[in-house]
């Protein structure tokens, strides 16, 4: 059975940098990213929505930029669930989270990003682009992980149970 891969893969309306694509998303978060319409899914959604799927995968066959971005984010998932398995409680883990969404990170080219076989590195003049994205994509996907993860105040077992796994044993 394959991994799910993106549905933005066929589009090509949108700005790439490297070899990843910047996708629009909602948010209210400053950044480069161009706002999604609220009726639809966004990069963002998709990642949270396959997230459980795709982890169990060892080897993930990249069919377009869009995948690469949903690469990062459920790599980026996988970190963040993790961060939590002291299992604090709904406000404390957005801070942790958003803290973790601000940290400084290695971008593509980077020595020590852990998939420079898989990305491009960018230009110098697109790496400052490309960080911003991110940063805005990170913290976006951390306040709607929080979201997600947190019934009812409590961590939900069904993300929790996910904390350890990594997808294609790589991780952030």
């Amino acid at each position: 059975m394959p991994a799910y891969h993106s549905q933005f893969n066929n589009r090509s309306e949108f700005r790439t940098i490297g070899n990843m694509v910047l996708l629009p998303i909602k948010t209210k978060i400053k950044g480069p990213a161009t706002p999604a319409p609220a009726t639809e899914d966004d990069i963002i959604d998709e990642a949270l929505d396959l997230f459980r799927a795709n982890c169990f995968f060892r080897n993930f066959e990249i069919q377009g930029n869009a995948d690469r971005v949903l690469i990062y984010l459920i790599l980026f998932i996988s970190d963040c669930l993790s961060r939590l398995a002291k299992n604090p409680s709904q406000k404390d883990a957005l801070k942790i989270l958003n803290t973790r969404a601000l940290d400084h990170f290695a971008l593509p080219g980077d020595p020590n990003f852990p998939l420079n076989a898989l990305y491009a590195a960018p230009s110098r003049g697109e790496a400052d682009v490309l960080r911003q994205y991110l940063t805005q994509v990170r913290q976006e996907l951390a306040n709607r992980l929080v979201e997600r993860v947190y019934v009812d105040g409590k961590p939900s077992k069904w993300w929790m149970s996910f904390q350890k796994r990594k997808f294609m044993n790589k991780s952030l």
